[in-house]
């Protein structure tokens, strides 16, 4: 407007966000469901990083984890079974600048998803992928999954599951370009806390295996390892999870493996006498395919009608 000085213009004042304003709906999972410990970490996480609502965006499939976008005060995708990963690979597509997390189950993610769950890691887009493993089909009601253990009695099975279970580290690993691999456990906080970061910060695709309590069906899968701390293994590495004294107190079974070297995360995920939890392998130098899906954002809306001209006039005759 005529006469008014420029310096008189409002400054933009910094925005700081709390907890709250990452808290969406109520949260409906059963009481002591381990889906409320990751909730919590992935908000706390939010606020700490500082990273605004709407350039913030939770993508899932179907099953009681998928509900996660809905708990949660950013943008989100409640997508099909099997589906989580396809829909999060095309909005990084496009979305370069968004920060993206993952929530899927062994269900929706090592069965109808699996081959979306090949292709994802092998993109490699960056992105947190949170893979609930509570080996069960849980919003269905109690049937086998492709992680439930042999014998395990389940609505599908009820004189118990007739296969050996899917190992999400070792197929995951077992992709080519995998660039993160993590596992770790609902129920110890830190730990939780400490893995979502660092595959947070890692760019690309972060994998990560959260062993998660589902007190309805299975309840007792993992209480041999709460009960007894000395089951797990601990993975420790300057290059790793950081674990503080009081992850370091619980678990006194520990073992040194640089994440660089994927053969020993191989044979690590393959042990059958441990629950390791950490890092188990990082390539920060993996290719990405999104670095190459992000060309031509900046095109306007005639210059992108005059390239599909181009493409179709190559099939004139």
């Amino acid at each position: 407007m005529f006469g008014l000085k420029d310096d008189w213009a409002e400054e933009e004042r910094p925005r700081h966000f709390f907890l709250e304003d990452y808290e969406g709906a109520i949260a409906r999972w059963c009481p002591g469901c381990g889906d409320h410990a990751v909730l919590s970490a992935v908000q706390r996480l939010c606020r700490d990083e500082q990273l605004p609502p709407e350039k913030t965006v939770v993508v899932s499939g179907i099953g009681c984890s998928s509900r996660f976008p809905h708990y949660m005060k950013t943008y989100g995708f409640h997508g099909l079974h099997g589906r989580a990963l396809p829909v999060a690979c095309g909005i990084r597509s496009r979305r370069p600048d968004v920060h993206m997390f993952v929530a899927t189950g062994d269900g929706d993610n090592c069965s109808i998803g699996t081959a979306h769950w090949v292709h994802a890691v092998r993109y490699n887009m960056r992105m947190v992928v949170m893979l609930f493993d509570n080996n069960i089909y849980g919003l269905t009601k109690n049937q086998t999954s492709p992680t439930t253990h042999r014998g395990f009695n389940s609505m599908t099975h009820p004189h118990g599951a007739w296969l050996s279970p899917l190992n999400p580290l070792s197929v995951t690993l077992g992709i080519t370009n995998a660039s993160f691999v993590a596992q770790t456990v609902d129920w110890n906080p830190i730990h939780l806390y400490a893995t979502i970061r660092e595959g947070f910060h890692h760019p690309g695709l972060a994998f990560i295996r959260i062993l998660q309590r589902c007190p309805h069906f299975t309840a007792s899968v993992f209480e041999p390892i709460q009960r007894d701390p000395s089951l797990v293994l601990l993975l420790e590495h300057g290059d790793g999870i950081p674990a503080n004294d009081t992850v370091r107190r619980i678990y006194k079974n520990r073992q040194e493996h640089d994440p660089s070297d994927r053969n020993s995360a191989q044979a690590i995920a393959d042990r059958g006498d441990c629950f390791p939890i950490g890092l188990l392998y990082r390539n920060r130098n993996a290719e990405r395919y999104d670095e190459i899906s992000a060309r031509g954002l900046g095109m306007t809306g005639a210059q992108k009608v005059a390239a599909v001209n181009r493409m179709l006039d190559r099939f004139l005759v």
